[in-house]
C-alpha cells in the first residue's frame, strides 16, 4: 500500500516477546479489548443502517416517497453494501483494523446526518448508497479481529458473542429510534444514530488494537497451540495473501454458502426493513409498539448467537450443519406463526418473535460468516467474510425491491385511507428461509479438518 493508504496499513511484524508471562497477560488483556470493541462498535454503528426501517410509516403517510421508491432507497444500501463487503474484505487482511473500523464508523454517521436534509429522490438513493461503502467496513474488520485473536476451537464461541451486535444494533435501533420519530419526527431517525455513531468511531479508534505480531506477541494458533490444517504447511505459508485470497473463490462449499446466506438476508431484512410496517397495518400496533415487538425478537437474537456458538462447539465438536439445521427448522415455524397465527393472541405472536430472534441470529452467526471462516486459510479471513457479504446483500437488495413493488402492487384506497395487502410478500420471504435451509443442509458433510 502507498500514500494515503500507507494510515491505513497494518503494522510491521516486531520481535516477539520471549517472556511468557507477559505474552500471556498481553493476550489475555488485548483479546477481551477486541471481542469488546468489535462487538459494541459494529452494533452502535448498526443503527446508522436501520434507520429507514423506523421511517417508512412516516414517509409513506406525508407522501414523500411511495413503498417501490423506499424498496429503491434500501435497494441501493444494499447493493453498494454487497460489493463494499468483497472490497473491504479483500482490504481488510491488509488493514490497520482500529484505523480501517473507524474511518468507516465516522463517514456512515456523516451520511445519516445528511438524510434529513433532503427529501429529493436521488439524493436519498445517493447518500444512502454511500452509506452502504462506509457500513461495509465493519463486519470484515470484526472477522479479521476474531481470526487474528481467536485461534479455531474457540472461534465459535466468540464469533457468537461477536454476532450479538447485529442484535444490539437492531434493538437500539428498534426500541430507541422509533421513540426519537415517534416524538421528533422522521429526521430525527437519522440525526440521532449519526450522532451517536460520531462518538462509536472514536470509541473504536481509541480503544482497538492491531494484529498481535505488530505487538511483540506470537500468531494466536502458536500461543494456543491450536494449529488447524488450513493455518499449517511450508507450501501455505509462502503464498501471498492474495494468492490465498483467490483460492477462497476456487472452494464450492463458499459458493453453496454464499446462496444460503442470500436467501437467509432475504428474510432477515424483510422482517428487518418492512416488519414494523407490516405490523403497524396488518396487526394495528402503533409505532412504538411495533418498534418494541421487534426489538424484544433482537434481545432474544443476543442469545441466540451465543447460544449457537456455544452449542457447535461444545456438542457438536465445531460442526456447524447440524446446528444450522436446527435452528432453521425452528426459525421457519416462527414465522409461519408470525405471519399466518391467530390475531387474538398477542402472546402467541411475541413468543413467536422471540423464537424467530433467537434461531435467526444463529443462523446469521453461520452462514453469515463463522462457517466459512472455519473452512478457509485463517489469513485471508476477511476476503471469506467479503464473499459472503456480497452474496447476502445482494439477496437483501433483491428482496428490498421485490417487497416494495409486491406491497405497493397491493396498496388500495379505502374510504380515503391507503391499505397495504402483505399476501404476496409474505410467501416470498418465508420460501426465502426455505430455501436458505435446504442450501444449508446440503454442506452436511463440510467441517474443519484438525
Amino acid at each position: 500500500m502507498t500514500s494515503p493508504f500507507r494510515f491505513f496499513a497494518t503494522g510491521a511484524d516486531i520481535p516477539v516477546i520471549e517472556d511468557k508471562a507477559t505474552v500471556d497477560s498481553l493476550y489475555k488483556k488485548y483479546r477481551w479489548r477486541v471481542i469488546l470493541v468489535t462487538t459494541l462498535g459494529y452494533g452502535f454503528a448498526y443503527p446508522l443502517r436501520l434507520a429507514m426501517s423506523i421511517v417508512k410509516k412516516p414517509l409513506l403517510d406525508a407522501e414523500i416517497f411511495t413503498a417501490s421508491e423506499l424498496g429503491m432507497i434500501g435497494s441501493a444500501f444494499f447493493y453498494v453494501y454487497a460489493v463494499a463487503k468483497l472490497t473491504n474484505g479483500f482490504l481488510a487482511d491488509h488493514a490497520n483494523i482500529k484505523r480501517f473500523f473507524a474511518l468507516g464508523v465516522l463517514i456512515s454517521a456523516i451520511m445519516n446526518l445528511f438524510m434529513g436534509w433532503s427529501t429529493i429522490l436521488w439524493v436519498w438513493i445517493v447518500l444512502w448508497g454511500l452509506n452502504g461503502w462506509f457500513q461495509g467496513f465493519g463486519a470484515p474488520s470484526g472477522a479479521v479481529g476474531l481470526s487474528n485473536w481467536f485461534s479455531n476451537r474457540e472461534r465459535g464461541r466468540y464469533y457468537g458473542i461477536w454476532s450479538t451486535a447485529h442484535s444490539l444494533g437492531e434493538g437500539l435501533t428498534f426500541i430507541v429510534v422509533a421513540p426519537l420519530v415517534s416524538f421528533f419526527g422522521w429526521q430525527a431517525g437519522f440525526w440521532g444514530p449519526g450522532l451517536f455513531g460520531i462518538v462509536t468511531a472514536f470509541g473504536i479508534y481509541t480503544f482497538l488494537v492491531d494484529r498481535p505480531q505488530t505487538l511483540g506477541l506470537p500468531s494466536v494458533a502458536d500461543w494456543r497451540n491450536d494449529h488447524a490444517q488450513s493455518d499449517s504447511g511450508d507450501q501455505q505459508e509462502a503464498q501471498e495473501t492474495r494468492q490465498l485470497q483467490l483460492s477462497v473463490l476456487k472452494m464450492p462449499a463458499i459458493w453453496v454458502l454464499g446462496l444460503a446466506s442470500a436467501t437467509m438476508y432475504i428474510t432477515r431484512y424483510a422482517v428487518n426493513s418492512w416488519g414494523i410496517l407490516y405490523l403497524q397495518e396488518a396487526r394495528g400496533f402503533t409505532l412504538i409498539q411495533a418498534g418494541g415487538l421487534i426489538g424484544i425478537s433482537t434481545i432474544a437474537a443476543l442469545f441466540g448467537s451465543v447460544a449457537y456458538g456455544f452449542i457447535s462447539d461444545k456438542l457438536f465438536a465445531a460442526r456447524r450443519p447440524p446446528v444450522n439445521l436446527i435452528f432453521a427448522l425452528l426459525e421457519v415455524i416462527a414465522l409461519l406463526i408470525i405471519f399466518y397465527g391467530p390475531v387474538e393472541y398477542p402472546g402467541l405472536l411475541t413468543a413467536a418473535f422471540i423464537l424467530y430472534g433467537f434461531t435467526l441470529s444463529g443462523i446469521l452467526a453461520s452462514l453469515g460468516g463463522l462457517f466459512a471462516i472455519d473452512i478457509s486459510p485463517k489469513k485471508v479471513a476477511g476476503a471469506a467474510m467479503g464473499i459472503i457479504g456480497i452474496f447476502s446483500y445482494i439477496g437483501a437488495g433483491i428482496q428490498e425491491q421485490i417487497s416494495g413493488v409486491l406491497i405497493e402492487g397491493g396498496t388500495t384506497l379505502v374510504e380515503g385511507v391507503t391499505v397495504y395487502d402483505f399476501s404476496t410478500v409474505i410467501p416470498f420471504w418465508i420460501g426465502s428461509s426455505i430455501v436458505s435451509l435446504l442450501l444449508a443442509s446440503s454442506l452436511w458433510r463440510i467441517r474443519v479438518k484438525a
